[in-house]
């Protein structure tokens, strides 16, 4: 699995060092009273359940920032499986570093491993027919990145990643389109390749009426919102290829292999990333 070097993106690293912040503030309190400063320590990240890994180098960026020379060496690889009771990260530095440095490292880890995990589910559930799963904006303020990194390493896709590099226009933007009629969808997909000629172009639609008039305008993309499967299936045959077709509202794990036999290219899903549950890990470490 090709995935992106997460830490080499500077809004990375600083999210790590504001993690440290908020959790460390002025010091570790209990650490500094009472570790000596010069201990070292080993030890690993342990997965207790089966998941799916992401954020090993987050992880290993937090213990870092603590103490620079500490070593992390990566035995399960974003994007890989891991079984329960299976290493997925060993490092050895300062005992009062690894302490300081444990509950931020575990929090990103965690939390991008859960992500990864449903996202890994979903894909499993779709792969006879070969649609894409995509996230959505239905994200952590502030951990987007990490979040959509997670969804990769579970062989899900990303959508648009903020409201900058996709024009989607849905049924509020359709009420207030200046002056434009909302029935004619067609006007409104010409309007916003005027404004953002490099931009895909997507559209949300409810009926077959709407998909027809959005078709006109040639959208990249159409989402088909809160559609009966019947409903996508007849949408599938009008669009004929035309436009690559997104379901999605209301499609959980046990839906999706039905929603995706309806031949739609993609579903994305929110609960990728808001309810996806954290995965059980845990630090392990000896003094030396």
């Amino acid at each position: 699995m090709d995935l992106p070097d997460l830490m080499q993106d500077p809004r990375a690293c600083e999210a790590v060092r504001r993690a440290l912040e908020e959790d460390v503030g002025p010091g570790d309190a209990t650490t500094l009273a009472l570790v000596d400063p010069d201990a070292r320590a080993t030890g690993a990240v342990i997965s207790r359940a089966a998941c799916r890994v992401a954020g090993g180098a987050v992880a290993a960026a937090v213990l870092r920032a603590v103490d620079p020379e500490a070593a992390c060496a990566t035995v399960v690889a974003d994007g890989r499986d891991a079984a329960p009771g299976q290493t997925l990260l060993t490092f050895s530095g300062r005992a009062a570093a690894i302490l300081t440095a444990e509950r931020t490292a575990l929090n990103f880890m965690q939390r991008m491993c859960g992500i990864a995990t449903l996202t890994r589910r979903f894909v499993e559930a779709v792969q006879p027919w070969g649609t894409m799963i995509l996230d959505t904006r239905k994200t952590t303020p502030g951990f987007r990145l990490f979040e959509k990194h997670s969804v990769l390493c579970g062989g899900g896709a990303n959508h648009r990643f903020g409201l900058y590099d996709r024009v989607l226009m849905k049924d509020n933007h359709r009420r207030l389109w200046m002056g434009g009629d909302p029935d004619r969808l067609d006007l409104a997909v010409a309007a916003a390749r005027r404004c953002f000629p490099n931009l895909a172009v997507e559209v949300e639609v409810e009926s077959v009426a709407e998909l027809l008039s959005a078709l006109r305008g040639r959208p990249e993309w159409v989402l088909l919102d809160n559609m009966d499967c019947a409903g996508m299936r007849e949408c599938v045959r009008i669009a004929a290829g035309r436009a690559k077709l997104e379901a999605s509202g209301g499609i959980t794990l046990e839906r999706a292999a039905e929603v995706a036999a309806t031949g739609v290219d993609a579903l994305s899903l929110g609960c990728l990333t808001h309810s996806a549950p954290a995965a059980d890990l845990s630090l392990e470490w000896e003094a030396v």
